[in-house]
């Protein structure tokens, strides 16, 4: 069975751009505060507990994945718009939708980071009503 695939114009890739780019910034963001987190825990004198840091190591994981699909939509992205412009628009069509397929993957991973990340501030507060 094959697939009818829409066509496409050129301009409905590039509508992508400019929010894979927000979105890649704001993970960005995400691995810098991260990082920060875990900077100010080692240099602390106060011990990290197992579940802090299982939690850290699952966060890193998971933001390098959103990271990586994420980049990997916006080049799928650029590579279809290239095959429209050639007039390859099968191609381009299927290619624009794998490229949709990379980037909702990476809003259920950040969906699922935030959900670690509230875990980490319950273990948190835990800690601090001890």
């Amino acid at each position: 069975m094959l697939i009818d695939v829409a066509p496409l114009s050129l301009t409905t890739p590039a509508l992508l751009f400019p929010a894979i780019s927000l979105l890649l910034l704001a993970y960005t963001n995400r691995f810098f505060s991260l990082a920060a987190l875990i900077r100010n825990f080692s240099g602390s004198k106060v011990p990290v507990q197992q579940a802090q840091i299982k939690n850290l190591r699952q966060r890193i994981s998971l933001i390098r994945r959103m990271q990586e699909a994420g980049v990997l939509s916006f080049a799928l992205c650029v590579l279809s718009m290239m095959m429209i412009y050639l007039g390859f628009n099968k191609s381009g069509s299927l290619v624009f939708g794998a490229s949709l397929l990379l980037l909702l993957y990476s809003l259920i991973l950040s969906v699922v980071e935030i959900r670690i990340s509230v875990d980490a501030l319950n273990i948190h507060l835990k800690e601090m009503s001890q």
